[in-house]
């Protein structure tokens, strides 16, 4: 890395951003079946902050383009991010942590889509290595999702929230190591003009919906793997790391994507990273009950989520002028959240109904009509 480029201060915050939703993805469910609320309640608390997706990014979007005072957005929101969960000690009631879910979650959503326009700020001409610095997000995920499932091995699930208050704090001290960089006008920007004029442009609406479908496949995973693994018999500890074996697999795609980007266009890289998630969830859905399956679908998350995830960024950075860069990321974050919140919904109310294989098949449905308008809606770009 270069000499000026704050690697390690950007990289430590994407460690504890995603440290937290490593402790939050596998283990909030449990943690709302440990308090003995039913699937159909369970999806509606994770769903939650999903939705509080579909409003926050996009009010902190344009907050942050209007003002260009990014880094001060990111700090706030990690500091009140902190402080509206430290009330889950008040009450454990399921209208009381609703609102703690809501509340959190609308500060918690303003911090990253403002963190990666000043990621690329840093980079500049950079761009390539942004996966070098996000893999440390990868790392923080590990660390959370297998140190706290070894935790509760040993503690009781009541000592789930202090290790969320502590990693929240992780996330507000690093906030103030990372020094502010502003992105710079460009004469390779995209055609300048508003949002929404760029928003008009082909092949941009298309990869949105195709973000919100992504991110709808996504619900049963993230809203009820875990409580799906214990059910077959998988032991608390050994889930987490299984949960890790999948971020393991992202980290060692972000290694080489700067490779795949260089080779492969950004809707190929999209397109089977859709195709591999909707075979994914059928594995997930049918066959968890074997070993070797599991954890061969497990490595599938360098795809269901790691060449995803670098490829929309890399997406939304080249799609965007400057000034436009952090409502693009926004508008992500958002249709991250629509679909995710419509994931865990759907989710909930199925997997008593309908069961775990059939809920995974609807989501490997999901992912395949997320691949069809890839294929045949986006443009083709050069890599």
């Amino acid at each position: 890395m270069s000499a000026v480029l704050p690697y390690w201060r950007l990289s430590g915050f994407y460690f504890f951003y995603f440290s937290l939703l490593g402790a939050t993805a596998p283990f909030l469910a449990l943690y709302f079946d440990h308090l003995g609320f039913s699937a159909a309640r369970i999806g509606e608390l994770v769903a939650i902050p999903m939705l509080m997706r579909c409003i926050a990014p996009n009010l902190w979007g344009w907050l942050g383009d209007y003002t260009g005072r990014r880094l001060a957005i990111v700090r706030f929101g990690a500091c009140c991010t902190l402080l509206c969960f430290a009330g889950i000690f008040i009450s454990q009631s399921y209208a009381w942590l609703a609102l703690i879910m809501a509340l959190h979650a609308f500060f918690w959503h303003a911090v990253l889509p403002q963190f990666e326009v000043i990621t690329f700020a840093h980079l500049k001409e950079q761009a390539a290595r942004y996966s070098r610095i996000r893999l440390w997000g990868s790392i923080g995920f590990i660390v959370a999702v297998v140190g706290l499932g070894e935790l509760f091995e040993l503690l009781s699930l009541d000592a789930y929230p202090w290790a969320l208050i502590l990693l929240m704090s992780g996330i507000v001290i690093s906030s103030c190591w990372v020094p502010n960089a502003q992105p710079l006008t460009s004469p390779n920007s995209p055609e300048r003009g508003g949002f929404l004029k760029q928003l008009r442009r082909p092949g941009i609406l298309a990869f949105y919906l195709s973000v919100g479908l992504m991110q709808l496949s996504n619900g049963p995973y993230y809203t009820f793997l875990t409580l799906h693994l214990e059910a077959l018999g998988y032991a608390r500890g050994l889930i987490g790391q299984l949960w890790a074996l999948g971020v393991v697999a992202e980290i060692v795609l972000f290694l080489f994507m700067a490779r795949l980007l260089a080779r492969y266009s950004l809707r190929t890289v999209l397109l089977a990273s859709f195709l591999i998630t909707a075979l994914r969830w059928l594995l997930l859905g049918n066959l968890a009950d074997h070993l070797l399956v599991l954890l061969f679908a497990q490595l599938m998350h360098a795809a269901t989520f790691g060449s995803f995830h670098a490829a929309a960024i890399h997406f939304v950075q080249r799609s965007f002028a400057d000034r436009q860069q952090g409502q693009g990321q926004a508008l992500y974050a958002t249709l991250a959240g629509v679909g995710g919140a419509l994931g865990a919904l759907y989710s909930g109310y199925s997997w008593n109904t309908l069961g775990p294989a059939w809920t995974f098949a609807i989501a490997s449905l999901i992912a395949l009509a997320a691949a069809y308008i890839t294929a045949t809606r986006m443009q083709e770009e050069g890599p």
